[in-house]
């Protein structure tokens, strides 16, 4: 099988193609029988004319006739065009009296004017044959009926002559119940062919059907899927396991051995073949840049028949796709466990805040009271944590509206620059933030208070870690393509990769006192609204961006 861009799928044809397709070779395959049986019928004449008296010249006529009707009904097409079962199974049709009453007419003469007395009634065999499997049973035993009256009325007519018409009568009978016998034969044969060939066109088709659901299926497939057989050639290579190998596409054969970068597959297939089963094994394949990408293998063997070739299928997966798929089970219990106990938390802590609210009325003015401050404040802490817990917890259905994205940005961003205290006057060139929106009135897909909360949380970071200098935090809002774009920046030093690669994991901070929720939150609320957000260094390598991709009414999610 060639592995080229996808599995190789082909449609089964219809079933009225292949039962025309099997009609024409039959009835070709009687117009060359009776072709043949007319040379045959010549050749015999001319025999013997050698060896004894030479025929009558009605009969050499009649033969020769008869030949050259058949040789030319069997090479012309022009004269069969339009037979089919249909047409065969009239009387009236042409086709019916030009294959087989021409036959039961011209054997009959032939049989009842030759004067030598030669037998021809098993000539008729021929037109009952074709009848029986051609024609229906009512019209192929009717044929075989003709055939025998044929012969009856020979049998008599040598009652005119004076001659003893026992032995004919006798004859004719037993040739008349032989051919209403291969009738019946031959038509039982023929229904029962014709069902097992309806019957193995249909296993045919659920087969192909079968196949061709199979291969979209393995198609579609994240884990990469190869058949090799034992000399190492690959038989079959969904497109998952090409962008795993680096496969070239076009490729129509490839060769394990035939690449360098591709030993370590061929010596983890070798070993499964000398173990004579299946393993699973890691493995580490160069790429262009030096670095290696690091293979889960999964090799099993496909049954193996009498005279089959033993074939290889290897799954192949990338490890780095599986730790994440690993890590985002873990994330996922743990967020159900979170939640749980964030649910617990909350009303032990609404306690304590109460009863430190109490106690703080009696320690004024006293060296407890800043005790009574520091117990507020982390009480004040640990609420923001049990909401943000709450806030992501699994099962939460998202409300998802049309919004005017322009005038919530503007809003919460002006209610978040005089909380912080960064307005510098009524231009505010002076001012560490600046604003920038495309035009009024954006429309996107989201919650209004969860887009809030996103932005504020990035807003916090950004400050957090900007410069101090004029326009160091930055968020512009813009159209980009079918969807929105909302951009904060923060100018400053890059994000390190040890930290970069750990920037949306829950409870992953820089700071002491950091819950390591906020990056998370902002990911989880984007991705139950179907928007994206991503971290990226701005094009001119001066500050850091987190970008929304926001899905408009007309978009399509944007998660990926």
């Amino acid at each position: 099988m060639a592995a080229d861009a996808s599995w190789f799928v082909e449609s089964p044809p219809a079933e009225p193609t292949e039962s025309s397709a099997s009609f024409d070779r039959l009835y070709r395959a009687f117009l060359a029988a009776r072709a043949a049986l007319g040379l045959a019928l010549i050749g015999a004449q001319l025999i013997a004319s050698v060896l004894a008296a030479p025929p009558a010249r009605s009969t050499m006529g009649l033969s020769a006739s008869y030949a050259v009707a058949a040789v030319a009904l069997w090479l012309l097409p022009q004269l069969r065009r339009g037979a089919s079962a249909r047409s065969l199974a009239r009387v009236s049709s042409p086709h019916w009296w030009s294959a087989i009453g021409v036959d039961l007419i011209l054997f009959g003469v032939l049989h009842a004017l030759d004067p030598s007395g030669v037998n021809y009634g098993a000539l008729f065999v021929m037109p009952v044959l074709m009848a029986a499997v051609l024609s229906p049973r009512r019209l192929a035993l009717a044929t075989a009926a003709m055939a025998t009256l044929g012969l009856l009325a020979a049998a008599g007519g040598s009652l005119l002559l004076g001659v003893d018409i026992g032995v004919k009568t006798t004859q004719a009978g037993l040739v008349g119940g032989g051919l209403f016998a291969v009738s019946l034969l031959a038509g039982e044969l023929s229904a029962r062919l014709a069902r097992e060939e309806k019957a193995a066109r249909g296993s045919l088709a659920l087969a192909r059907q079968q196949e061709l659901l199979n291969r979209l299926v393995i198609d579609e497939m994240q884990e990469g899927v190869l058949v090799v057989d034992r000399r190492g050639r690959v038989r079959a290579m969904n497109p998952a396991a090409r962008a795993l190998l680096g496969a070239a596409s076009g490729e129509l054969s490839w060769q394990l051995r035939g690449r360098p970068d591709w030993q370590p597959l061929v010596q983890a297939l070798e070993r499964a073949y000398a173990g004579g089963s299946g393993v699973e094994i890691d493995v580490a394949l160069p790429l262009e840049n030096g670095v290696n990408r690091s293979l889960r293998l999964r090799l099993r063997f496909t049954r193996q028949r009498e005279g089959s070739e033993e074939l290889c299928v290897l799954f192949v997966e990338d490890n780095r796709e599986l730790l994440a798929r690993t890590r985002q089970e873990k994330l996922a219990a743990m967020g159900r466990v979170s939640a749980g106990i964030a649910h617990e938390i909350r009303n032990p802590l609404a306690a304590i805040a109460q009863a430190n609210a109490l106690l703080a009325e009696d320690v004024v003015g006293t060296r407890a009271e800043q005790l009574s401050k520091m117990v507020a404040s982390n009480v004040q802490r640990l609420k923001r944590l049990v909401d943000d817990v709450t806030e992501v917890a699994p099962g939460v259905q998202p409300d998802t509206q049309v919004l005017d994205v322009s005038e919530l940005v503007h809003e919460t961003c002006v209610d978040w620059v005089l909380v912080n205290g960064l307005d510098a006057g009524a231009d505010g060139r002076g001012s560490r933030f600046r604003l920038q929106i495309e035009a009024p009135g954006l429309m996107a897909l989201f919650d209004p208070e969860h887009l809030r909360r996103v932005l504020v949380n990035l807003l916090d970071n950004a400050l957090r870690h900007a410069d101090d200098g004029a326009g160091a935090v930055r968020v512009n809002l813009a159209a980009d393509g079918d969807a929105l774009a909302l951009v904060v920046r923060s100018a400053g030093a890059p994000v390190p990769p040890d930290v970069e690669r750990h920037l949306f994991e829950p409870f992953f901070s820089t700071r002491s006192r950091g819950s390591g929720l906020g990056l998370y939150i902002c990911r989880e609320l984007c991705e139950r609204h179907g928007a994206r957000i991503e971290y990226r260094r701005a094009h001119d390598a001066a500050a850091n961006e987190f970008c929304l991709h926001l899905r408009t009414p007309t978009s399509t999610p944007l998660i990926r």
